[in-house]
């Protein structure tokens, strides 16, 4: 279960990037090929965030879809299926432009608020 190791890393990104602020949420951006499963992703987070500071944490998953540059025809398409050639020519020179992601997108942080 590679998601076990997608999700450290995750902490990993918030907990340096929140500079001890509390983390209400995560945004991560996965592409389709990293075959993520994000129901295992998510309990795997969970897991590792139980009892520290980003316990509760939300995590947000957006799948993002294959998309491609076909170099033949120039068509840019969603490509929905393996092998991964045009649907528009059926070139199999097409460049991958997404859907190979794994993106910490954004963090949703607490800021401390000052009293007097």
């Amino acid at each position: 279960m590679h998601e076990l190791s997608v999700a450290a890393a995750v902490l990993d990104i918030a907990q340096r990037h929140a500079a001890g602020r509390r983390v209400v949420a995560i945004e991560l951006h996965v592409g389709h090929l990293r075959q993520v499963v994000p129901d295992s992703l998510t309990r795997a987070f969970e897991l590792l965030t139980h009892g520290t500071a980003l316990d509760g944490t939300e995590l947000r998953i957006t799948q993002v879809p294959v998309r491609g540059r076909c170099l033949s025809c120039g068509a840019c398409s969603e490509l929905e299926q393996l092998p991964l050639d045009c649907p528009v020519c059926g070139s199999a020179d097409v460049e991958l432009i997404a859907g190979e992601e794994l993106l910490v997108q954004s963090l949703e942080l607490e800021e401390e608020s000052c009293t007097a």
